[in-house]
Formats: C-alpha cells, sequence, structure tokens
C-alpha cells in the first residue's frame, strides 16, 4: 500500500469515527498512524498500541513517512490533536502512571484498547457494523475515561468552602499549601486568580 493511500486511509477512520473537522488532516491522521505504529506497509490487522510521546509521534510521522515538523511544532500537536483523541476515548493520556504531573517530560499516550479491536477491521467487511457498535458506546466510553482522570486530580478546598480539584504533580502540592495552609495565616484576606489556560496557574493576591 502507497504510503499516501495509508494516510488516506487514516483520514477516512477520523472522519467516521466522528472528529470535528479541526481534526481530519494530516497531522492528525500521522498522529493516529504513530499511536497504532502503522508503518506505510504494514496491514490495519496488525495496528498496535504501544505507549508514546509526543516527541516520538513526530519522528515517527519523519522517518515512516517522510513529513518534518519542526520541533516547535509539539504544541500544535498536543493540543490541536492528541487532547482531542483523548477527549473522544479515542486515545488514553498516561494510561502506566495517571498520577504523573501535566507538565511532566514523560508523558505518553496510548489508543484505548476497544478502539485498537475496532481499527483492526478497518477495510474489512465487518467495519461498518463494528464501528456503528463501537459509536453507540463511545460517548460513555469517553465520559469514564474523563471520570477517570478527574478523580486523579488534587481537591483544594477554598476559604469559601469550595472546592476546585488541580492536576496531579508537585506544583499542585504546593498551591494546596499555600491555599489551605499559607493563606488563611498569613493572607487572609488573599484572592486566588486563576491565571493561564495551559496546566494550573493560580496567583494569590
Amino acid at each position: 500500500m502507497a504510503e499516501e493511500d495509508k494516510v488516506v486511509d487514516a483520514l477516512q477512520v477520523l472522519e467516521e469515527m466522528g472528529m470535528p473537522r479541526a481534526q481530519q488532516n494530516s497531522r492528525s491522521a500521522l498522529c493516529l498512524l504513530a499511536l497504532l505504529n502503522l508503518t506505510k506497509g504494514k496491514a490495519w490487522t496488525l495496528a498496535e498500541n504501544p505507549l508514546v510521546g509526543i516527541t516520538p509521534i513526530m519522528d515517527f510521522a519523519r522517518d515512516a513517512y517522510g513529513k518534518q515538523y519542526a520541533p516547535n511544532s509539539r504544541e500544535t500537536f498536543r493540543r490541536q490533536t492528541i487532547h482531542q483523541l483523548v477527549a473522544a476515548g479515542i486515545v488514553l493520556y498516561n494510561p502506566d502512571n495517571p498520577a504523573r504531573p501535566v507538565n511532566s517530560p514523560k508523558a505518553v499516550y496510548q489508543i484505548e484498547p476497544t478502539t485498537l479491536a475496532l481499527l483492526r477491521t478497518f477495510g474489512a467487511a465487518v467495519w461498518n457494523k463494528n464501528l456503528e457498535a463501537y459509536l453507540s458506546g463511545r460517548q460513555t466510553l469517553a465520559a469514564r475515561y474523563a471520570r477517570q482522570r478527574e478523580m486523579q486530580k488534587l481537591p483544594v478546598t477554598l476559604a469559601t468552602g469550595d472546592t476546585i480539584r488541580l492536576s496531579p504533580g508537585d506544583h499542585s502540592e504546593l498551591i494546596k499549601a499555600i491555599v489551605e495552609e499559607f493563606a488563611p495565616r498569613f493572607v487572609p484576606r488573599g484572592v486566588l486568580i486563576y491565571a493561564g489556560d495551559t496546566g494550573d496557574k493560580w496567583i494569590l493576591r
């Protein structure tokens, strides 16, 4: 199979699995192929689900399909493709260690097992039937993994009695200690302000 055909197939998969238009592009197709370890001569029946980081995904695109991306494209991969695949329940985030900090350089991704079983049937006569069954339960699947990710977050109780949940990691443990121990004692009238959309960034004033 020609490499361009494999990318076209991956684009078809993304479309038929209901991914948004913004994720139906060659970058997303190559991400999917990398997560399945599907090189141009490998059949869909032999798809795998290794643990893969963003940089290895980009390396795969270069080595297996000749598509070179600049090193500063990592955030584009993460925020405009991988994030959406995780949200859809197609890809798992840090399945080997769900408590790994959100900004860890060791972050890895993996095709969800049910999705892997489906994708191994792409091109076969049972594909449409399997896809229909998969899509009927995917919302439940995505919600389940979202709940699991939420359970890994660290609860922090504010002075108002409200609770916020932060991504796991040492920085969150520090924020928790500041909010629950330092602030009430030394900054009793302080206000906690959210100051970012990547990771957990908070300012105490």
